[in-house]
């Protein structure tokens, strides 16, 4: 795969992708695949947090940003940290949640101007999902720094897949800022079917693929999914001193329901409930943290569910007692799990219509129905992973030539 600026090949060159990383990969490849500090002192950059990688290639460039309250170069703003080197940035694309995470999921993000920067905003949530062409005709960039966590149904990478389009059909180059997967130790859940495609799900990868945006980014140019096989001219700045074994706590809540690092462990599992009954903390102080619902006779823990602003203003079972479970005395590392789903299908009290009172959309997060109709049949969690590791070992092999870190 080949990467380059169609504005200055000469510096492409020397900034390609392949000539970025062989050092790089030749060199982690000799370290231990350990996170601990003592096989490897060296902190973990992201791509934003290595300047001397992008900043020549923005020189004298007009920028268009994807970026959120993730977007940092140490303590400082991505947006900031670029007009203070000079980058003329025209324009700031904001997807769900908002340029600066304060919109809760499922918001309305409307176009406007960054209050503290003056940046006209265009929204690519809520309405279009591909920035319209006058929106970057009179780009030279398109630059993608968000933080996610790797999760199927985490709706940035779906949002990725829309700006790596209009890139392709507009003659844009898109560069990605890379930063490492808090959940990329692993591989799990079902794989999405091409029936159950949508903005939730847009890629045939797990429900916990185990890769970054820039990994996915290479994935999505080089097995030709992208509208006719189209591909983007696609530069990646890989993160440093990254290991896909290592635990990476993340320094800023990439969205207002995953507040700290066990949250975002146990989002892959927890938000398949967003398609039950059953509440899993939204309306808390301790979202994703926590299972409950009105019906539970089997729970010591409760909470009541209340608006939160920017977070979750309508929450699930708002106003009511709520009985349950209490997760957050779980290990930091926990992995995807289907047991609390299991388990939950007949503490409600519920039949299995009613429990999966937004079947549908359960389908969709999950990438197929066969995981809701293996529930109901009665299999236990053994029994529906069997089915699913044939087509995980093909992911692996998939995958292999777009991996940008070792793998533990």
């Amino acid at each position: 795969m080949t990467y380059f600026n169609k504005k200055d090949s000469a510096i492409m060159k020397a900034f390609s992708l392949r000539a970025l990383l062989s050092p790089l990969v030749a060199v982690l490849c000799l370290l231990p695949l350990s996170g601990c500090s003592e096989d490897r002192p060296e902190p973990v950059l992201t791509g934003a947090e290595q300047p001397e990688r992008y900043l020549p290639l923005l020189k004298a460039q007009r920028v268009g940003l994807v970026v959120n309250q993730t977007s940092r170069v140490g303590q400082q703003h991505l947006v900031d940290f670029l007009r203070d080197e000079g980058v003329d940035i025209a324009r700031i694309f904001a997807l769900e949640h908002g340029i600066r995470g304060n919109v809760e999921n499922g918001g309305k993000v409307d176009d406007g101007v960054d209050g503290p920067t003056g940046l006209p905003i265009v929204s690519l949530y809520g309405g279009q999902y591909a920035p319209p062409e006058a929106s970057v005709e009179d780009l030279d960039w398109l630059l993608f720094d968000i933080q996610d966590v790797g999760v199927r149904f985490y709706t940035y990478i779906s949002s990725l897949h829309y700006l790596m389009q209009a890139c392709a059909d507009y003659g844009l180059p898109l560069m990605v800022l890379d930063r490492p997967n808090p959940n990329g130790d692993y591989i799990d859940g079902p794989v999405l079917e091409p029936e159950f495609r949508s903005f939730v799900g847009m890629h045939p990868i797990p429900l916990v693929h185990g890769m970054t945006v820039g990994e996915l980014a290479q994935m999505i140019n080089g097995e030709g999914w992208l509208d006719e096989g189209a591909r983007c001219e696609l530069t990646v700045v890989p993160a440093t001193n990254y290991h896909k074994s290592d635990v990476y706590s993340l320094p800023v809540k990439p969205s207002p329901n995953l507040p700290n690092d066990l949250s975002i462990r146990l989002y892959p599992s927890l938000a398949l409930f967003e398609g039950t009954t059953v509440s899993i903390g939204r309306g808390t102080e301790f979202p994703f943290q926590t299972i409950g619902h009105p019906g539970d006779k089997q729970g010591e823990f409760e909470f009541t569910p209340q608006p939160i602003a920017g977070a979750s203003e309508n929450p699930k079972h708002r106003g009511s007692v709520v009985t349950g479970d209490d997760l957050r005395m779980l290990d930091n590392q926990p992995r995807f799990s289907l047991q609390y789903l299991i388990d939950w299908s007949g503490r409600t009290g519920e039949s299995s219509e009613e429990f999966f009172s937004r079947s549908a959309f359960f389908d969709k997060l999950a990438g197929t129905d066969r995981l809701r109709k293996a529930i109901v049949a009665g299999q236990d969690e053994e029994e529906i992973r069997r089915s699913w590791e044939t087509q995980h070992q093909q992911f692996r092999e998939r995958r292999q030539p777009y991996l940008l870190y070792p793998e533990g």
